[in-house]
């Protein structure tokens, strides 16, 4: 999820910076820039909130779930561990085994839950990305109404030295969406 998220933010920062130089070196008209906080505009609205939190509860039982089986791997080892000198070889094989399809176990839920493609990942895409695409749609309709050429995003980790205050449309994008008046 992370190696993601770093992804999709490496590949924003190259089009934004393309998209500048494309509009930087070409002449003859003049700009309009501006730019929003889509981290402010998601923390204000309450359908991302609430799928937050639904994930936020969804990866801490997934969490817990992975805690437990930990737990019962740390104690099949500890008792492999005061048992070993009592054990044939045949037992000690079997425990072993015992052991590393314990841990297999556990690897492969801990990749089925959090990893790229797993569980939490889905379910993230199909809560978040109505309301990201919803916000993207809002921002796209404010940007073709004021003729606006490039409109950054403040939270998007691109560094802006200095940001005008009347440049940001995070109030508009809000009120397109319905939720300031």
């Amino acid at each position: 999820m992370l190696h993601f998220m770093k992804k999709l933010m490496t590949m924003k920062k190259t089009i934004v910076i393309g998209i500048l130089f494309l509009f930087t070196f070409t002449a003859g008209f003049a700009q309009k820039y501006a730019y929003v906080d889509t981290d402010f505009i998601l923390g204000k609205l309450p359908s991302y909130i609430a799928a937050q939190e639904q994930l936020d509860k969804l990866s801490q039982k997934y969490q817990k779930e992975l805690e437990t089986l930990h737990a019962e791997l740390d104690q099949i080892f500890k008792n492999f561990q005061a048992e070993v000198v009592l054990l044939s070889q045949d037992m000690k094989k079997k425990r072993e085994e015992q052991i590393v399809n314990k841990e297999k176990e556990y690897k492969k839920l801990q990749r089925q839950y959090f990893g790229p493609e797993g569980d939490l990942a889905k379910k993230r895409e199909a809560l978040v990305k109505p309301i990201q695409d919803e916000v993207f749609n809002a921002i796209q309709s404010i940007a073709e109404q004021g003729a606006y050429s490039i409109i950054f995003d403040k939270s998007g980790g691109m560094t802006m030295i200095y940001t005008n205050p009347k440049f940001d449309l995070s109030d508009q994008v809000l009120q397109k969406l319905g939720y300031k008046n």
